[in-house]
């Protein structure tokens, strides 16, 4: 048995729900195959035995001892057989469950990473996130019911067989029943996929609504907000609710049908058979061993009903997973054009340049612009970039990030010790985070912490206040230390004070490398080497901010008309 997850999970084929499955299924072949012959094996090991004991009955019948002993001794290798088989078969299936799972999981992970910023313009966090909370386990569903499914189907074939041997009216009504009463589900499960689909819409939008709500709960404490959107999620909850109680209807339509169908192919052939015992067409022990077989039949088609449901769950759930991976980034891979740390970082839309050694400063009329502008210069977002005169598209994707960072409030602390979040390479020294956490102000969030940068971090930092926050991501991006920084609005959370304080140091910190600010903040222009002035997506005026402040009255009234701000 290999272990989970594998290393590489391949590649999958997104070009529909059934070839996804198909996919899955073809990458754990091995187990698969064998997980299905341990499940015929485990089923007919089941389906022989009402056979066995009709031959015993009959031998007892005849007064044969030695016969009685034999067909005793087959019941019991029987018996051997279904425990060992079912053991096996059970842990290939857990095994393919968790193959399938995990293999999902991966293949979506790695599609996130790729797509990058396109994942959220084009999927809700909902969308995304029910993936890993529902649609793995019916993908893992669809692939365990295939194996007991395929043994049941090898039983029923092999029970239908026997029957036709022994008598073929009592065969024909299995061969003949079996099939109308796949006909007869087969209605149910058009509305139930329908159903299913719209319940699997309904359960990503709530989950993004929840997203959104914890990611806002500060926020809407602030402005009293917590009660609107908790009566929006709990409307919206309900009509998942409701949902839900459309699918389950079917469904119990579909248990319903589980038992009726083949409670009355049992009662059919039970009834045949008692004649047919009467009339001496068939021994006593065949008699007994055609009411097992119809209360065995059971099981087989309990487990074809339920290989319908499943399978069609896992449709549904392989559609959303062919979502995902069928999205294209926005931005290309690039050529094999290596970085050479020189050069300036030139945006041709808005006219924008990043030069080496100097720290520049953005003032946008227009916050949009600026963030914009930071996206086609850090690659997010398509442009005319060059850099060092050369195409920045022409730069491998991964080469680019490597050297050009694009530091925005939208970034996240994850859960963790907290030096390994600052110290995302894990090449740091301890002087290296120190003077990071000095040039973000960040010295007196670490010292208050018992553990100091051991302490663990939680989900999304949120024992952090905002602008605690916020000095941490700018750390972090500090001890990065890439050719090129773009930050957006990095103080825009902080207080007046410690905003001066990080404005004064930022520019220190990154002596020798390019260095980009998107802000109005009068104290961080103040400290800029350069500072352009950005109205209707292009540079309209450009200096130091003193110079700007006496000679551009447009620029004047950008960074003059902020609010005093104060952290949270």
């Amino acid at each position: 048995m290999r272990s989970l997850p594998v290393a590489d999970p391949g590649t999958p084929d997104a070009r529909g729900p059934l070839r996804y499955l198909w996919w899955v299924a073809r990458s754990q072949a091995a187990p698969m195959l064998i997980g299905a012959g341990l499940a015929v094996l485990w089923w007919l090991g089941q389906a022989l035995v009402p056979a066995a004991l009709g031959k015993a009955i009959d031998a007892m019948a005849a007064r044969d001892a030695g016969t009685l002993l034999r067909w005793s001794a087959v019941v019991l290798g029987l018996g051997v057989v279904q425990a060992v088989a079912g053991v096996m078969r059970h842990r290939f299936a857990v095994f393919a469950w968790l193959s399938a799972a995990y293999r999902t999981v991966q293949v979506t992970v790695r599609q996130a990473a790729r797509l990058g910023a396109t994942l959220p313009k084009r999927l809700s966090t909902g969308e995304v996130v029910s993936v890993g909370n529902s649609d793995i386990a019916h993908i893992g569903n669809a692939m365990d019911i295939l194996l007991r499914g395929t043994g049941a189907a090898v039983a029923i074939v092999a029970v239908t067989v026997i029957l036709l041997a022994t008598s073929v009216p009592l065969g024909l009504v299995v061969l003949v029943g079996v099939p109308l009463m796949a006909a007869a589900v087969g209605p149910l499960l058009k509305p139930l996929h329908r159903r299913q689909h719209e319940q699997r819409d309904l359960q990503g939008d709530l989950a993004t609504r929840a997203a959104d709500i914890v990611a806002g709960l500060r926020v809407l404490r602030g402005v009293g907000g917590e009660q609107v959107f908790a009566a929006r999620y709990r409307e919206e909850s309900q009509r998942v609710r409701q949902a839900g109680v459309r699918v389950a209807s079917v469904e119990s339509l579909l248990e319903g049908a589980q038992i009726l169908l083949p409670g009355v192919l049992i009662a059919c052939v039970t009834w045949l058979g008692a004649h047919f015992a009467l009339d001496g067409r068939i021994t006593p022990g065949q008699l007994v061993a055609f009411y097992g077989y119809a209360v065995f039949l059971i099981a087989p088609l309990r487990t074809l009903t339920e290989a319908a449901d499943k399978l069609t769950k896992g449709h549904v759930a392989a559609r959303r997973v062919c979502r995902i991976l069928s999205l294209e980034p926005e931005i290309a891979g690039g050529g094999g054009r290596l970085f050479t740390g020189e050069g300036t970082l030139r945006d041709a839309e808005s006219g924008v340049e990043v030069r080496p050694g100097r720290l520049t400063a953005i003032a946008a009329a227009a916050p949009q612009d600026a963030i914009a502008i930071a996206d086609r210069l850090g690659r997010f977002a398509p442009g005319d970039v060059t850099v060092g005169g050369a195409p920045l598209a022409e730069l491998p994707l991964a080469e680019a990030r490597r050297h050009i960072l694009v530091a925005d409030n939208g970034a996240r602390l994850f859960s963790g010790r907290l030096r390994d979040e600052l110290d995302v390479r894990g090449a740091a020294t301890d002087e290296d985070v120190r003077q990071a956490l000095y040039a973000a102000c960040a010295e007196d969030i670490v010292a208050a912490l018992p553990e100091g940068l051991d302490a663990h971090v939680a989900e999304s930092g949120r024992e952090f206040s905002g602008g605690q926050q916020q000095r941490l991501r700018l750390a972090r991006a500090l001890l990065a230390d890439p050719e090129i920084l773009i930050l957006v609005e990095p103080t825009s959370a902080v207080d007046a004070h410690t905003e001066a304080r990080v404005a004064e140091r930022l520019g220190k910190a990154r002596a020798g490398r390019a260095t980009l600010v998107c802000t109005t903040s009068p104290l961080v222009l103040d400290r800029a080497d350069h500072v352009l002035y950005v109205e209707g997506g292009v540079v309209r005026a450009e200096g130091t901010h003193r110079a700007l402040l006496e000679t551009e009255p447009a620029y004047r009234a950008t960074v003059t008309r902020e609010l005093t701000r104060g952290e949270d």
